[in-house]
């Protein structure tokens, strides 16, 4: 007979229903400028050649390190060089409560071996298999796009997926709410998009940006992250309150996760989950722009996850975000496609790479990008 535990049934998982009337600030029309997930569109503020179209037959071309060599993927080890840059992000799992770390819904159940083909994605533990189920609501067809940076600590504007208080330009978290001038929020938006497994295509606007952060502005009108826009339904906006019911509400069973309810209790604890890394992810370093986005398999609650998402953000690199957490049917994905699971992983369209390991991720990153 399998065990079964109901991690929905938890107390920290727990959810609160909220209406699902359209929050104010919703724009209800895309901007016929805008592009498909599968390119980088042109910035207003972008000097990349790439980005103007009288000088795409200079724009670089991209290929990987010279002596590069993929790693092996090493589940669970940590490089002795990076144990202080894990720790620090590994903070968000204990003031977080684990939030973004499980989907919607899960559950496991501790099966016999013979119960789960090994071609079958499953965790083993002391002689049996670990059977992950979720819910997952209505899939969105295209992936949803969000402007955003990893980290704010002004105060007059909250944006999308990272946190954002000021009005500064960043894309692709999102902030819960702030508290006052000053005051540093976490990546709520990103947490919601764990929690319902959804993939995402992120424009960093770092401090300093020269392309995402002039074309989100153009966009939607003003300076503040993050900006949300879901090419699906043609829904724009503002404010990571209103972007997690409006994700909730259509791509979800209506009800945020409580650790995302609490007002300035969730801001409080995604303030304090930030302190580990604090000022990373969040300016410019000058970078080559690429042709074609990259390829993120990740998830929220990873420390490892985070440590690359905030050299995404600096170098400014737009990436299709791949959200795998535990219960993703994208793990099973990702294992039958390498034979392996382990996040974080990247694929490159503009070299052809695909690895694990997230600090050889971010040394290729380095290499390859940064100007």
């Amino acid at each position: 007979m399998a065990g079964v535990i109901n991690v929905s049934q938890f107390p920290i998982l727990r959810t609160f229903s909220r209406r699902s009337s359209v929050p104010a600030g919703i724009r209800t029309s895309i901007p016929a400028t805008r592009a498909s997930s599968s390119e980088i569109p042109p910035s207003s503020g972008a000097t990349t050649a790439a980005t103007r179209g009288e000088e795409q037959e200079a724009a670089p071309s991209f290929a990987a390190p010279a002596g590069f060599k993929t790693p092996e993927p090493k589940r669970f080890a940590i490089r002795p060089d990076k144990g202080l840059d894990v720790a620090g992000a590994a903070l968000a799992l204990f003031f977080r409560l684990g939030t973004g770390v499980f989907l919607n819904g899960y559950s496991v159940s501790f099966v016999s071996k013979d119960e789960i083909p090994a071609d079958q994605y499953a965790l083993e533990l002391a002689g049996y298999k670990v059977k992950e189920t979720s819910k997952l609501g209505p899939r969105p067809e295209q992936p949803i796009m969000i402007y955003e940076f990893e980290r704010n600590r002004d105060t007059e504007c909250l944006y999308f997926f990272y946190p954002c208080s000021n009005g500064g330009n960043q894309p692709a978290n999102l902030q819960l709410s702030f508290l006052s001038k000053g005051i540093v929020v976490l990546n709520t938006v990103r947490e919601i998009v764990a929690v319902l497994d959804l993939d995402v295509l992120f424009y960093p606007c770092p401090r300093n940006g020269p392309n995402f952060r002039p074309k989100a502005v153009e966009l939607g009108g003003k300076q503040q992250f993050p900006y949300m826009v879901d090419p699906n339904t043609g829904v724009s906006m503002y404010e990571s309150d209103a972007i997690i019911k409006y994700l909730v509400d259509k791509y979800g069973d209506g009800r945020v996760p409580l650790m995302l309810s609490l007002g300035l209790l969730t801001t409080l604890t995604a303030g304090f989950a930030m302190i580990g890394r604090m000022g990373r992810g969040q300016s410019y370093i000058p970078s080559k722009l690429p042709p074609k986005p990259l390829e993120l398999w990740a998830y929220e609650g990873s420390p490892f996850c985070k440590l690359v998402r905030e050299v995404l953000v600096e170098l400014e690199l737009p990436h299709i975000y791949r959200s795998c957490a535990r219960g993703s049917p994208k793990r099973q994905i990702l294992y039958a496609k390498t034979g392996h699971f382990q996040a974080p992983y990247l694929e490159d369209p503009n070299t052809g790479v695909q690895m694990f390991e997230s600090a050889e991720i971010i040394e290729y990153l380095t290499a390859t990008y940064a100007a």
